[in-house]
């Protein structure tokens, strides 16, 4: 980044420390004042927590950093870089640099897909009709994406603030700047994850209405039959427009789903490793620590273990 650039980023950095210091007068989340908008303050940092977003989700931190662990893959986002997450996720956040002097000042902001759906139809709209070519939109299989936070947008997600102060800037301008939120985001290199995750969110959605079913239903021997016929499709069609819009076979969906809540499941300690395959729609214990392994690299009871200790050890550096 230039010098100059890097100047005009500290200057609005400032100006977003302000907003969100002044929305956020305890410690951990603050309600912002708008639906999906969370506003967190942290004064020193933490070990890692699981927390739980329903919707499109993004994160921008005015001080300090903030690592998210999301299916084995980390993302480590500061003043410099945004956050993307999916929808329906479990994951594991940690606040990695906070201090009383220089506080951890974030917020997360889960947007509807129905308006991330309308901003993009507007741009393929104008992209079509000026000759551009189409814009590959192919399934993005990270359930996160961390980018550079440039002027522009750091500019917009003042204003949105900003205009929460006034009953009549809330009513007309904070849906403007939170479409050109969406906008300023839709023109860089997130493009195809929020299209992606904004068509698996989308109401009517055979493949939204299958999302579903499998959530509900997991714990049960689901095939892929069932979720086909649940939605009227033959199970080939289904199977071709699952891949397309999650970029993974539904069985294969179903399985992630079921191991990411047996870790959940594990890391309570309230049930042994085989109550757990059973919970989650395993019939044999073998088969459920074998894909457990798969996944995420060990067995359930090792997993257990070694997270354990890793809460020791952090408690211990907290302590020091």
């Amino acid at each position: 980044m230039a010098l100059t650039s890097q100047m005009e980023h500290l200057i609005t950095t400032g100006d977003l420390i302000a907003e969100l210091g002044a929305r956020a007068p305890k410690i951990g989340g603050n309600d912002g004042g708008w639906p999906g908008l969370t506003i967190y303050r942290f004064h020193e940092p933490t070990a890692p927590s699981w927390e739980e977003i329903q919707s499109l989700s993004i994160g921008i931190v005015a001080q300090g950093r903030k690592a998210v662990l999301v299916e084995g893959n980390t993302y480590t986002y500061d003043p410099f870089n945004y956050l993307v997450l999916s929808s329906n996720l479990h994951f594991q956040a940690q606040i990695l640099e906070a201090s009383p002097r220089k506080p951890f000042l974030s917020f997360v902001l889960q947007v509807d897909p129905a308006l991330v759906k309308k901003v993009s139809s507007d741009m393929i709209d104008r992209r079509t009709a000026a000759g551009f070519p189409p814009v590959k939109t192919s399934p993005v299989p990270e359930k996160g994406m961390v980018s550079a936070l440039d002027p522009e947008l750091m500019s917009v997600v003042i204003r949105f603030l900003q205009s929460l102060e006034s009953g009549a800037d809330r009513r007309v301008l904070t849906p403007i700047y939170l479409q050109e939120i969406v906008y300023r985001i839709l023109q860089r290199e997130q493009f195809a994850r929020m299209l992606c995750i904004a068509a698996e969110q989308a109401g009517g959605n055979p493949v939204s209405a299958a999302l579903t079913y499998i959530r509900e239903h997991y714990s049960e021997p689901v095939t892929v039959n069932d979720m086909a016929e649940r939605v009227n499709l033959s199970p080939s069609s289904f199977s071709h427009l699952f891949r397309e819009v999650t970029g993974r076979p539904p069985y294969q969906f179903l399985k992630e789903i079921r191991l990411d809540r047996a870790r959940e499941l594990l890391l309570e300690g309230r049930l042994s490793v085989t109550d757990v395959s059973r919970a989650v729609g395993y019939s044999s214990a073998s088969h459920f620590i074998k894909e457990f392994r798969t996944r995420f690299g060990t067995t359930p009871r090792a997993y257990v273990d070694a997270q354990a200790l890793g809460a020791q050890l952090g408690a211990l550096r907290l302590e020091t």
